[in-house]
């Protein structure tokens, strides 16, 4: 049996890891033989998945920000419609990954109508004020949904889509993390240390924009308690040169490390980080962190005053309770004044650290039990 997986950017190439190997050991307990080929990443072919291309550093989000993937978005679109119309698979998983994914979705729909499609952690069109006809095409490609939030499950049956809800693969992943005391061992931390993890990439563009506003705070915390160290674990190898430069031009007590983000993570007492799936990673390792996103002013005047696009929140730990758990400054109010003041509430204020421990165990009720990627492999090898 083939099952063919699309997914982009660093958090999708995760996600899919996550699958691949749920999907292997289910199909070896079942007796099936199974080939996996993917668009994905490094961490989808170490599971086991034969990549037609490599879509990890493939990411953008916003107008002008887009503009330089989409010549080879539509390269590698293309490579994996001329693959899939010579070698039909059994079923497709779609990741994320909206734009690729619907193109993808729609082709099979019109050329392959008897290949069944199952969208895994849909785009989050249920957020958003602006979704109708997003919303229409997902659940037109979509021969079932296997949602990982709860409110996202109840908005695709209300629209008639066959949905299950499996809950989040985070929580299967955070079960492998080393406990904190280890990470900090294993860093060579000392108990008495304060470790602050700065995250503020995992696209091209967030260096630009996220990058500098971060350092500017993280300078002025280290002026203030001149014994913090930071860690900044890299998404991706190739911004190593961009982030030590500026780590240098900063004046930052810090360290880069790759192949290590789950030793930071567990490790920290504070992360200063970009809005994304890190931010759930460190809600379930009850981690205190401030958020902030950043667009190109372009793009957030377009999308603001003429697509009047909102959402209620951006970081995915507040959307799933639909309040402010973890402080978010977006766009004119990521300012480094901002992230300081919360920063160090949480680093002084032993009551608000208490506050957010207790948000963080109300968010983790919603997200469901371990075995969620066994219950998604499940659910897509019963579609064989």
């Amino acid at each position: 049996m083939r099952i063919f997986i699309s997914t982009g950017e660093v958090s999708g190439d995760l996600q899919g890891s996550l699958l691949v190997t749920a999907l292997r050991q289910q199909a070896i307990a079942a007796g099936l033989e199974l080939e996996i080929v993917a668009l994905g990443g490094e961490k989808m072919a170490a599971a086991g998945a034969i990549l037609l291309g490599n879509t990890s550093e493939i990411g953008s989000f916003g107008f002008l920000e887009s503009l330089n993937f989409v010549l080879p978005t539509l390269q590698i679109q293309r490579q994996a419609i001329a693959y899939l119309k010579q070698n039909p698979p059994d079923l497709v998983v779609l990741i994320d990954y909206m734009g690729p994914n619907l193109g993808i979705g729609n082709y099979l729909r019109r050329q392959l109508p008897q290949v069944p499609i199952v969208y895994y952690i849909a785009p989050q069109v249920w957020a958003s004020s602006v979704n109708l006809g997003n919303t229409k095409q997902i659940t037109h490609v979509s021969d079932k949904i296997l949602a990982i939030f709860p409110e996202e499950a109840r908005y695709f049956q209300d629209k008639g889509t066959k949905v299950t809800w499996v809950g989040h693969p985070l929580i299967d992943r955070i079960e492998k993390f080393p406990s904190r005391e280890t990470a900090r061992c294993q860093l060579g931390i000392a108990d008495d240390a304060i470790a602050v993890a700065l995250l503020p990439a995992s696209r091209h563009q967030e260096l630009k924009y996220l990058l500098p506003v971060m350092f500017q705070a993280a300078q002025v915390i280290q002026a203030k308690l001149p014994h913090v160290h930071f860690w900044i674990p890299l998404s991706l190898e190739i911004y190593r040169q961009k982030i030590e430069q500026e780590i240098q031009r900063y004046g930052l007590q810090a360290t880069v490390v790759s192949g290590q983000q789950q030793e930071v993570l567990a490790a920290a007492d504070l992360a200063l980080t970009k809005c994304g799936t890190v931010n759930l990673e460190l809600a379930l390792l009850k981690v205190p962190q401030v958020v902030i996103y950043r667009l190109s002013p372009f793009t957030y005047w377009v999308a603001r005053n003429i697509l009047k696009i909102t959402f209620p929140f951006a970081s995915p730990v507040n959307l799933i309770v639909m309040k402010a758990i973890v402080p978010e400054f977006l766009q004119k109010s990521a300012t480094p004044e901002n992230i300081i003041q919360a920063a160090m509430e949480f680093l002084l204020n032993h009551e608000r650290k208490q506050q957010i421990q207790a948000d963080y165990e109300e968010m983790q009720r919603l997200i469901g039990e371990l075995g969620v990627c066994d219950r998604a492999a499940k659910e897509i090898l019963q579609m064989l």
